[in-house]
């Protein structure tokens, strides 16, 4: 016997199971940590002393972890259930969302799908990047871009994210024929919509759960915190971004096993529905560099761009105009009311970079200093990837480029704080520090409505919810500064085990040493430890 058998037979009422495999190693964090000891005492107490974890068949940890997805994906539902109130009457075809008097906002409830359904023509059955419409005002005349164009819109979302729009609208609609000759329930069929669209989000979410619960190695009750963030409660429904997260932390898990094809394959993808999973393939490089593993990073990199490029290819052969709209709309878009950039404006009285542009006329100078500011942050984050005195882990590195490019970007929608979610969870597993910045996150929401609900005597002034979004963007700066505190100190990184653990995410490059041939590199992006000597007749020369 064991040391540990032996304890557990000598404390034992009974004769013990022949079987005594027990994953002891596993973080219990209803015995290390404070916010898991007293949510434990809710459900009898923390796992005891001679418990063999890891044992249960039916409620594993990934299974619990999915009842608390579900909860919340309700509880996500239920924020948006005040718009999705059916108006009308006659067939789903002929009713719509009640959305009077500004309801979205005042309720909270607003979600981008509802008026996408009808803006992008959707309710029309007509086909993304295919199909056109000019931009009105709010008189209904229709607007000329600064150039004396015509304004001409198009389907503005990625391809894989308007296929999805285009397949749950046709899901409506036979949802709506069908009620048409059957005891059926007639539902507005844009609310129909919404319903197949949070289906698949919901989907998509559970998947991103399952895929950081097998990030997460010893310490998969972290990926409880992606189950249960308080962001789910708001955002979950108020886009399509979830779509997004489950291929980046698929194409995460997949790099984890060792199978960088496969990698690149679910990041191409991801990248196809929203362009931040491309964001990872910069820790992926950079970490080859240092370990002298490029080969598989590199294979990455290439099936996500043979990915990304099979699925746009079709849409941007047959439509180019339709397909480009993404890019255009990010191009000419100024700074969104959640950005920094606003942050400024609304205390300062300072009006911005491009203080007097025509319709649709690009920021120039914005997006300049964008690229600029988001170019240096990475050339930061890989400088200390490269000189840190132990590998950082992948998931750091992630955490700070997607974080980097949230902070400097002119736009930073409610529902793009998903991204960091799982990231935050895997760099950095201090529960009480992630749920205080989701909590924080999250209330962002609040403000939001109540400053665009139009009532005078109801509505918030701006500086409400700019106050509540620079609160926001401080607290992710303090998480960014506490994965660099730990890059550089490695010993109070939870994830590493004091030494016994490398990088549960981090595949070829767990427990990979630094590349010693790379000796081209200058001395200043070495690790101290690495450093070439100086010689000795360059000290002597240099004199006392």
């Amino acid at each position: 016997m064991t040391g540990t058998e032996t304890q557990r037979a000598s404390t034992s009422p009974g004769p013990l199971a022949a079987d005594l495999r027990s994953a002891d190693n596993r973080d219990c964090p209803s015995r290390t940590d404070v916010l898991g000891a007293a949510l434990a005492d809710v459900v009898g107490g923390p796992v005891g002393r001679h418990a063999l974890i890891g044992r249960t068949r039916f409620l594993t940890p990934v299974r619990v972890m999915f009842l608390f997805t579900l909860v919340f994906l309700a509880l996500g539902w239920s924020t948006k259930a005040a718009c999705l109130q059916s108006t009308g009457t006659g067939p789903g075809d002929q009713r719509v969302a009640n959305w009077d008097n500004q309801r979205a906002y005042y309720e909270l409830c607003y979600s981008d799908t509802v008026p996408l359904y009808g803006a992008e023509l959707l309710n029309q059955g007509k086909f993304p990047y295919k199909s056109s419409w000019l931009e009105t005002d709010s008189s209904g005349t229709p607007q000329t871009r600064y150039d004396g164009q015509p304004a001409v819109r198009y389907m503005e979302y990625p391809v894989l994210t308007g296929l999805y729009q285009y397949v749950s609208m046709a899901l409506a609609k036979t949802y709506t024929a069908l009620s048409k000759i059957s005891p059926l329930p007639a539902v507005a069929e844009v609310v129909m919509f919404f319903n197949i669209a949070a289906f698949g989000l919901s989907l998509a979410w559970l998947a991103t759960v399952w895929a950081t619960a097998g990030l997460a190695g010893r310490r998969i009750w972290d990926a409880a915190l992606v189950a249960a963030s308080p962001l789910m409660i708001f955002q979950i429904f108020t886009n399509f971004d979830a779509l997004a997260t489950a291929f980046a932390m698929g194409g995460l898990l997949a790099w984890a096993r060792r199978r960088p094809v496969l990698a690149g394959v679910l990041i191409g993808l991801g990248a196809a529905a929203k362009l931040y999973p491309a964001l990872l393939l910069g820790p992926l490089l950079i970490l080859g560099l240092r370990t002298g593993r490029l080969g598989s990073a590199a294979r990455a990199t290439l099936a996500t761009a043979v990915t990304w490029l099979a699925v746009n290819l079709p849409v941007m052969v047959l439509y180019p105009r339709g397909w480009s709209e993404f890019f255009r709309l990010n191009t000419r878009r100024g700074d969104d009311m959640d950005s920094l950039y606003n942050v400024v404006k609304s205390f300062t009285g300072w009006r911005g970079f491009d203080p007097k542009l025509g319709f649709w006329e690009p920021p120039v100078i914005l997006n300049t200093v964008v690229t600029v500011l988001f170019v240096l942050c990475c050339a930061a984050i890989a400088y200390i990837a490269c000189t840190a005195p132990q590998r950082p882990r992948l998931a750091q590195l992630a955490f700070l480029v997607v974080a980097a490019f949230l902070l400097t970007n002119k736009v930073w929608s409610p529902q793009f704080s998903l991204w960091l979610v799982p990231l935050a969870v895997l760099a950095l597993p201090h529960r009480r520090i992630l749920l205080a910045w989701m909590t924080i996150d999250a209330l962002v929401w609040v403000p939001r409505m109540y400053y665009l609900y139009g009532n005078p005597n109801r509505s918030l002034p701006e500086q409400w919810f700019t106050m509540t979004v620079l609160l926001r963007d401080i607290a992710v700066i303090a998480l960014c500064a506490l994965v660099i505190r730990q890059i550089y100190r490695p010993d109070e990184d939870l994830v590493r085990w004091q030494g016994r653990v490398d990088d549960p995410a981090g595949g070829i490059y767990d427990r990979a040493a630094d590349d010693a041939s790379a000796g081209w590199l200058p001395d200043w992006l070495r690790p101290a430890s690495a450093r070439r000597p100086v010689p000795a007749e360059a000290v002597a020369a240099a004199g006392p």
